[in-house]
């Protein structure tokens, strides 16, 4: 099968840049889905929204906003199981663009959280494999981590909002009490 488009969920604008970039030069029609019920507090989730709005809008990338801010997609999908919550985060995100690009005839799916170093990458490539397994779309993979710095070059610019912890609770907590 031929995958000539591909569908990228999109965690924040400095991942965006340069993840949205390499898909398109390697000759995909990108779009962008934005779905992150993890992000929290509320207010943070449309500080993310606005800065990728933004550098979406000057990209010309498209972006679709998935309908709401519902955090408790991201809880349910933890199912009380805090030590995995990473590798349930990535099921939920992954699994909800897959699906979107399936019914918007899209060739396969793709993150932009495999730009980030801060990610566990390994668990995300293997979530985005099995998921494509099952519902029988093409997981782009491509090791972005050693570009994180130029999506970083490509966003300073345009002062864009750019947070400071993951998203969830749980690493707002995390970076709180280490600083």
């Amino acid at each position: 099968m031929m995958v000539d488009s591909v569908l990228v969920h999109v965690c924040c604008a400095h991942c965006a840049a340069y993840t949205l970039s390499f898909w398109q030069k390697q000759g995909y029609r990108s779009e962008a889905l934005w779905y992150n019920p993890n992000i929290h507090p509320e207010e943070e989730h449309l500080l993310r929204l606005q800065a990728t709005k933004k550098l979406l809008e000057e990209m010309r990338v498209p972006l679709t906003v998935y309908p709401s801010y519902q955090p408790s997609d991201y809880f349910d999908a933890l199912n009380g199981n805090q030590v995995q919550r990473c590798l349930n985060c990535f099921r939920l995100r992954l699994g909800k663009t897959a699906q979107i690009a399936l019914e918007n005839g899209f060739g396969g799916f793709s993150s932009t959280l495999l730009i980030s170093p801060h990610q566990e990458h390994d668990n995300i490539l293997a979530m985005g494999d099995e998921l494509g397994l099952e519902r029988g779309i093409a997981f782009l993979y491509s090791d972005l981590r050693r570009r994180y710095s130029d999506s970083r070059v490509m966003t300073k610019p345009r002062d864009l909002y750019r947070q400071n912890y993951c998203g969830c609770i749980y690493s707002k907590q995390e970076r709180d009490i280490t600083g």
